[in-house]
């Protein structure tokens, strides 16, 4: 059986993402609001006084909070590869599942902007003839976000054809 196929009867075998991603992202969170606590609690503890060096801890707080929300965020994405379709599932509190079927793909991106290539990620991005049902997959290793558009765009073409 191929990786990422649907077993006879059973559910798709699923795959999450890179903790790379996560990574990343945590990383840019701390950069910004790591900035941010810093300059709250510098410039008005400097300017105003001692206690206005509190203003500090609302950014901190944030920081916290999104790093939790980033993990949960990053846990609940996940894609299965079908015999007929691609699933995509996401979401912490709105669970959403996209259906994409191979049939009606018309393009499939793979891109990685400079902060995801310093971090070793890429992108594919999954354009269908109705723009509702365009899909993302975020944070993939290069080498399966290139396997997985070339995959795609085989299944794709040959849905197309009625093969």
């Amino acid at each position: 059986m191929e990786t990422g196929t649907v077993p006879e009867g059973g559910e798709p075998a699923w795959r999450g993402l890179p903790a790379g991603l996560l990574r990343m992202r945590r990383l840019l969170l701390v950069a910004w609001l790591g900035l941010l606590t810093i300059v709250l609690g510098l410039l008005p503890g400097l300017l105003a006084g001692p206690g206005w060096a509190l203003l500090a801890l609302l950014p901190a707080a944030l920081l916290l909070w999104g790093w939790v929300l980033l993990g949960r965020n990053w846990r609940s994405w996940r894609y299965a590869e079908r015999a007929d379709d691609l699933l995509i599932s996401r979401g912490v509190l709105w669970r959403e599942e996209t259906v994409v079927p191979y049939g009606r793909m018309q393009l499939v991106e793979v891109t990685s902007g400079p902060v995801e290539r310093r971090f070793g990620l890429a992108t594919v991005q999954l354009h269908t003839a109705a723009a509702a049902t365009d899909a993302t997959i975020p944070g993939l290793d290069p080498a399966e976000a290139e396997r997985l558009r070339d995959r795609l765009t085989e299944l794709g073409e040959a849905r197309s054809a009625g093969l």
